[in-house]
């Protein structure tokens, strides 16, 4: 369960050092563009001056994040926009943070409406910024400058306590990471080039201003041989906005087809459920490739508030799983309006939160065919946070009198996040088996057996419930040494899914979906 701030991922950074070396000289924007080979993922324009340093990034397809370093006293603030947004436009997200001695002090929530909260961290942590090269080679620059060839980091996406080492050679500095290595090729103090190469990822100084508009967009078409097609659609709802997403249809086949609707887990999420650390992680788009070529049409969209969807600003800060749920059924009814979907073949796959969201919509409409759950919880979101909130003190390189210490911070940092976001109110008070043993359709369980986010006895217990409750259409499927994405993972550690070099949905669980979905779908 992923969210850039909220959802389990916190950022902090001390992100000055580097672009403040030349904030005297150079107080103009400098553009950097992220590199796979000739394609152009994303752009990072940084922006120093007296004492601050601004950046603003922009992956393709994912919502833009501007933050601003004030050196001193130090303190970051970030603020999440919609992908595409437009200046002016209202943040989807706004966050404040100031390391504390052994905790990280945050304020979270919407302009105007920000709610404080500690949350227990390291002495001397400081926060990465997962998917910012640029705030990875601030932070190099800042352990040269400290003499520091070690230091200890606290993941964005994650909240996982990770120690990073440094070494330099001539112009270049690689940092060290989770075993991944990346080098920050630097001229005249500031950095010229980045390199990732187990991502086959880099950075580079662009000569001219290069807007961030200009990064290549994602393309929701079909593959060129392909067995189906690929239609750009807009979803009417009662709420006064429209959601955007894409809907595959087997081609040669006659009179309407079965279809399965793609829910995203927690955080703002395009229609392919991307997340920028993970190169081409794709998952629905991995899925609606599979069931096409298997005769079953999918609709993927974007979240609210994200991509080309409206919703945003207030309508998604102030959004919980259940209004996420009448975002679903406003995609089902629409299905339901279309003489090429057979509007009785329906099926659900949520993954993650989506997990949770799906069978709200399930029990709501019972003419859902089918439900599937891809690493879904099955106990409340406050003990999913205590688990992973367990995880991050385990890992910290600290005294065990120093962990108690952690430990003892916990509760009272949850209350604190529950006061502070609607959203999180509702995940950490909702019991999923409530709703899921009111499931009558067949459901499918899926979960990944290395899983560190939601731990994989999780399936089990959600099926027992679910057949405890009288529904016996119910299959529980385990993968060996597979993340909570789905990927190939022998560990399953946030901290270590940029490090990933296989970053497609493993066959065995799409062929395991593929294959539920055509008997219960009747294909």
């Amino acid at each position: 369960m992923m969210q850039w701030m909220v959802r389990c991922a916190l950022a902090c950074v001390t992100a000055h050092a580097a672009v403040a070396h030349t904030a005297e000289a150079q107080s103009t924007p400098v553009t950097f563009l992220y590199l796979r080979g000739a394609d152009t993922l994303a752009t990072e324009v940084i922006t120093p001056g007296d004492g601050i340093v601004k950046g603003v990034l922009s992956y393709r397809g994912q919502p833009r994040v501007e933050w601003e370093q004030v050196r001193t006293p130090l303190r970051l603030t970030l603020e999440a926009y919609a992908a595409g947004s437009p200046a002016g436009s209202a943040p989807l997200q706004v966050a404040s943070f100031v390391p504390r001695g052994d905790s990280m002090a945050i304020e979270i929530g919407a302009r105007g409406a920000m709610r404080p909260q500690v949350i227990p961290a390291r002495a001397g942590a400081v926060t990465l910024i997962n998917n910012s090269l640029l705030h990875s080679a601030l932070l190099a620059q800042l352990a040269r400058e400290t003499g520091r060839a070690t230091m200890p980091l606290l993941l964005a996406q994650g909240g996982q306590l990770v120690d990073a080492t440094f070494s330099r050679a001539g112009d270049t500095t690689t940092m060290t990471l989770a075993g991944m290595s990346l080098h920050i090729v630097w001229a005249d103090g500031v950095p010229s080039e980045v390199r990732v190469p187990a991502q086959n990822l880099r950075a580079v100084r662009s000569a001219g201003s290069v807007p961030p508009a200009m990064a290549k967009p994602v393309s929701y078409d079909a593959p060129a041989d392909a067995p189906y097609t690929a239609e750009q659609v807009s979803i009417d709802t009662p709420r006064g906005y429209t959601l955007a997403g894409t809907l595959t249809r087997p081609t040669g086949v006659t009179g309407p087809v079965p279809v399965l609707v793609t829910i995203s887990g927690s955080g703002p999420q395009d229609r392919d459920s991307r997340i920028p650390i993970v190169q081409d992680y794709a998952p629905f788009r991995d899925i609606a490739d599979t069931l096409g070529r298997r005769g079953i049409a999918v609709l993927r969209y974007d979240d609210r508030g994200v991509g080309q969807s409206g919703g945003g600003g207030a309508l998604r800060d102030t959004a919980t799983s259940a209004d996420f749920a009448d975002d679903v059924l406003s995609v089902v009814s629409y299905l339901r309006l279309r003489n090429d979907i057979d509007g009785g073949r329906i099926a659900l796959a949520g993954h993650s939160e989506g997990g949770l969201i799906a069978p709200i919509v399930a029990v709501k409409d019972p003419r859902i065919r089918a439900v599937v759950l891809m690493a879904g919880p099955a106990i409340s979101g406050r003990k999913v946070l205590e688990y992973q909130n367990e995880n991050g003190i385990r890992a910290a390189k600290v005294t065990d009198a120093q962990r108690d210490s952690l430990r003892r911070t916990v509760p009272a940092a949850l209350d604190s996040l529950a006061r502070a976001n609607r959203w999180m109110r509702y995940f950490m008070i909702t019991d999923p088996l409530v709703t899921a043993r009111q499931l009558r359709q067949p459901v499918l369980v899926l979960h990944g057996d290395t899983d560190m986010q939601v731990t994989p006895e999780q399936a089990d217990t959600l099926g027992a419930a679910i057949r405890r409750a009288g529904n016996r259409t119910v299959t529980v499927r385990r993968f060996p040494a597979t993340n909570h994405l789905f990927l190939t993972d022998s560990v399953g550690a946030p901290g270590g899914y940029a490090a990933l070099t296989n970053t497609k949905v493993r066959k065995d669980v799409l062929g395991t979906l593929a294959d539920w979905a055509a008997q219960v779908l009747g294909k």
